[in-house]
């Protein structure tokens, strides 16, 4: 599944690098995270990399493919 993530700010290269799986796209003062992700592991994993580095979450979205 392809997974988007948006959280607020613009995420600098230490930050990015938390997310290789990920392609970011800097948006006026949010980033966002997209790529495939292969099971509902991986995304929990995201999900708990952004938690733990103090990230807010805005939006996540699921699409079949990208």
């Amino acid at each position: 599944m392809h997974y988007q993530f948006r959280v607020r700010g613009r995420l600098g290269e230490t930050l990015l690098a938390a997310f290789p799986e990920l392609r970011a796209q800097p948006l006026r003062s949010e980033t966002l995270l997209a790529g495939q992700l292969p099971d509902q592991a991986a995304l929990f994993g995201v999900l708990g990399r952004i938690e733990a580095l103090g990230l807010e979450l805005l939006e996540v979205l699921r699409t079949e493919d990208h």
